[in-house]
C-alpha cells in the first residue's frame, strides 16, 4: 500500500540536520590524515568519493560528534546541485557530514534506507527540491525544505526491501564496472609515471642525455603538439531553435569527470551550428574544464562529433608528435599546476592562451608510439566498462518510477 507522507515522517526525531557551519569548522582545521569530512563535491553517483576528500583530526571529530554519519543515512548537497545525494555505507560509517551538506537519518521501523534513497532519487522529487530551494544565483536547501518534501511511499517494509533489491542489482553492476575502471586507470597512470616521470622507458639505460633531456626528447608548448586548441560556446537560450533533443551533443563542464563522453544532458540544433559561434569537434577530442575549482582540469574524451560550452577547452593532438592517450595522461599530470596558476592569479579559471603556451617535455615519437601501444587496450577497456555502466544506469532509471508507483510489482 502506498500513501503520501514527508521525509520528516520517515526519519527519526530531529533526524534531518545541517552540517557544521564555517564558524565551527575552519579551513585551518583540515589535515591530510584523520576522519574524512563529506562535502558536496564528494557526493558522486549515490556514493562518496575519496578522491579529494578533506580530513580532520580526532580532536575535531570529538568536538563535532553530532555531525557523524551512520550507515543508512542520506547526505544531501545543501548548495548548488541540491538534488545530489548519497547513501552512507558501512565504509563511511562514523565520517563527518561537512559544511555545505545536510544529513537525514531514516527510522528503520518505518522505511528501508536503500528504498528511501531510491524514493528520493526520482526526477519529480528532485524537481520539487529544486523548485523549493532558496536563492537565484545559487540554490540552497535547508532542513525545513528537505523535511517537507512530499513522498508517495510504500508502507510495507518487505515490499520496500524487494524494490530496493531490484534497483540495487543494477547499482551493483555499476559499482563493479567503476572498480574495474579505477584499476585500469591506475595501471595506465603507473606506466605513464614510470616512463615519463621516472624516465624508466624502454632503452633508457643506453639513451644519451642531451641538455638534461633524453636524446630525441624536446621542450615544446602544448600548442606546438596539437592540431587545434579552442574553447567552446553556448548558443543563446533566448531562441529555442538553437536547442534540440537529439541532434548534436553539447557538453557542460559538470559532465567532464575524467571519462569518455557519450550522452550529454543537452543538445544543439543544425540551426545553432549555422548561426552561432558553436563548432563541432571530432571523436577522440580531449575536453578540459578551465573554469572554477573544483572542476578546473577535469577531462573528457569525445566518443562522437560533439561540441561544448565556453568553460572548457578542446585539445586535438597532432599524431606526428603525440597520441590522445599520452596527452590525456599528461593533462592529468598537469592538473595541480593549472590549479595553482589559477589560484595564483586570484581567479577561478585558467585561460586558453596559458594552456596553449604552457611548456611540456615531449618524448621521442618512437617512445610515444610504444607507450600508446601498451595503454591503448587499457583505454578501450575503460570505454567498454563505461558503456556497461551507462546501460545499467539507464535500465535502473527506467525501472525506478515504475517500481515506485506500483506500475511494476515485485
Amino acid at each position: 500500500m502506498r500513501e503520501w507522507t514527508t521525509l520528516a515522517n520517515l526519519c527519526i526525531p530531529d533526524g534531518i540536520q545541517t552540517g557544521p557551519f564555517g564558524a565551527q569548522l575552519h579551513q585551518s582545521d583540515y589535515s591530510s590524515e584523520g576522519t574524512p569530512v563529506i562535502m558536496p563535491v564528494d557526493l558522486v553517483d549515490g556514493g562518496v568519493s575519496e578522491a579529494r576528500i578533506a580530513r580532520v583530526s580526532d580532536t575535531h571529530v570529538n568536538r563535532l560528534a553530532r555531525y557523524r554519519v551512520r550507515t543508512g543515512d542520506l547526505v544531501y548537497a545543501r548548495r548548488g546541485d541540491v538534488g545530489r545525494a548519497s547513501l552512507i555505507s558501512d565504509d563511511e560509517n562514523g565520517w563527518l557530514c561537512g559544511t555545505g551538506c545536510l544529513k537525514a537519518t531514516p527510522d528503520v521501523n518505518k522505511i528501508d534506507s536503500k528504498y528511501l534513497y531510491y524514493l528520493m532519487s526520482q526526477a519529480d522529487v528532485i524537481g520539487w527540491l529544486v523548485n523549493h530551494a532558496k536563492g537565484t544565483t545559487m540554490l540552497n536547501l535547508n532542513t525545513g525544505i528537505l523535511a517537507s518534501v512530499p513522498l508517495l511511499c510504500e508502507s510495507d517494509l518487505a515490499v520496500q526491501r524487494r524494490i530496493a533489491g531490484v534497483l540495487s542489482a543494477y547499482d551493483g553492476l555499476i559499482e563493479n564496472n567503476r572498480k574495474q575502471i579505477k584499476l585500469l586507470e591506475e595501471a595506465a597512470q603507473r606506466l605513464y609515471k614510470e616512463w615519463f616521470v621516472d624516465l624508466k622507458f624502454p632503452g633508457h639505460e643506453t639513451t644519451p642525455i642531451i641538455d638534461s633531456l633524453p636524446e630525441g626528447w624536446s621542450k615544446r608548448a602544448i600548442n606546438e603538439v596539437c592540431e587545434r586548441i579552442q574553447s567552446g560556446s553556448t548558443p543563446s537560450r533566448k531562441y529555442a531553435g538553437f536547442w534540440s533533443k537529439e541532434e548534436y551533443r553539447w557538453f557542460k563542464t559538470a559532465e567532464l569527470k575524467d571519462c569518455y563522453l557519450f550522452d550529454s544532458e543537452e543538445c544543439i540544433s543544425e540551426e545553432a551550428l549555422n548561426n552561432t559561434a558553436v563548432k563541432l569537434y571530432p571523436a577522440n577530442t580531449i575536453l578540459m574544464a578551465i573554469y572554477a575549482s573544483p572542476t578546473l582540469g577535469r577531462l573528457g574524451i569525445l566518443t562522437e562529433e560533439s561540441t561544448f560550452n565556453q568553460a572548457a577547452l578542446a585539445l586535438i593532438p597532432n599524431r606526428c608528435y603525440i597520441s590522445v592517450e599520452w596527452l590525456y595522461l599528461k593533462l592529468r599530470e598537469l592538473r595541480d599546476e593549472f590549479n595553482q596558476i589559477a589560484r595564483g592569479a586570484g581567479q577561478q579559471n585558467i585561460s586558453g592562451e596559458i594552456v596553449k603556451q604552457y611548456e611540456i617535455v615531449v618524448p621521442d615519437k618512437g617512445v610515444v608510439s610504444a607507450f600508446t601501444a601498451r595503454v591503448s587496450p587499457l583505454f578501450k577497456a575503460v570505454r567498454n566498462a563505461q558503456q556497461k555502466m551507462n546501460a545499467a544506469r539507464e535500465a535502473r532509471d527506467r525501472l525506478l518510477p515504475e517500481l515506485m508507483s506500483g506500475e511494476i510489482e515485485v
